[in-house]
């Protein structure tokens, strides 16, 4: 008798105790994050490289408004880009220690240089500290027919990064 005393008690004061709250979700983000892998293929669990980025759209606005030329740019939207190097490599004929770092662009004609810092979880560029660099090196630019509305990065079958918004592709050799 007394353990269903008990046992009652309990349920009435977790029923009679407990506030239902709704949980209020944001919406979509205008600038989604993605993640770019190499080997590109899910099959491939062992990646050598991977960026996590989020992708602004062009929305009829030009790429010198939003990414200026000879300004460092977080090379994407909201947080600064983050790329992940599994093992060393050499990016743009810059060695580069395995590890996690900030990728940031400065946009420029014909080529870009491209930053890796070793300050992590940055929003955009605001806080961009010259003295984190691990590496600067150049890409090359480029351009192509088809008009990609959303920032984009991939990877080619040979491991190099590119990056491609509007007609812009910006290549950027790696050895993995």
């Amino acid at each position: 008798m007394k353990n269903v005393f008990l046992f009652t008690f309990l349920i009435v004061s977790l029923v009679f105790s407990t506030e239902a709250t709704a949980q209020k979700f944001s919406g979509l983000d205008k600038s989604p994050a993605d993640i770019a892998a190499y080997p590109s293929s899910y099959r491939v669990s062992e990646k050598a490289v991977r960026i996590i980025y989020s992708r602004p759209q062009l929305k009829g606005r030009s790429i010198s408004e939003l990414a200026p030329a000879g300004k460092v740019w977080r090379t994407g939207a909201n947080e600064a880009p983050e790329i992940t190097f599994y093992k060393d490599a050499t990016i743009g004929g810059t060695a580069v220690k395995a590890g996690t770092y900030a990728l940031f662009t400065i946009p420029g004609e014909g080529e870009w240089t491209v930053v890796l810092n070793s300050n992590l979880n940055q929003w955009g560029a605001y806080s961009y500290d010259k003295a984190a660099d691990v590496a600067r090196v150049s890409a090359k630019t480029s351009t192509d027919s088809e008009s990609l509305e959303a920032f984009s990065i991939t990877f080619d079958e040979d491991g190099n990064m590119i990056m491609g918004w509007g007609t812009t592709r910006v290549s950027l050799a790696m050895s993995l």
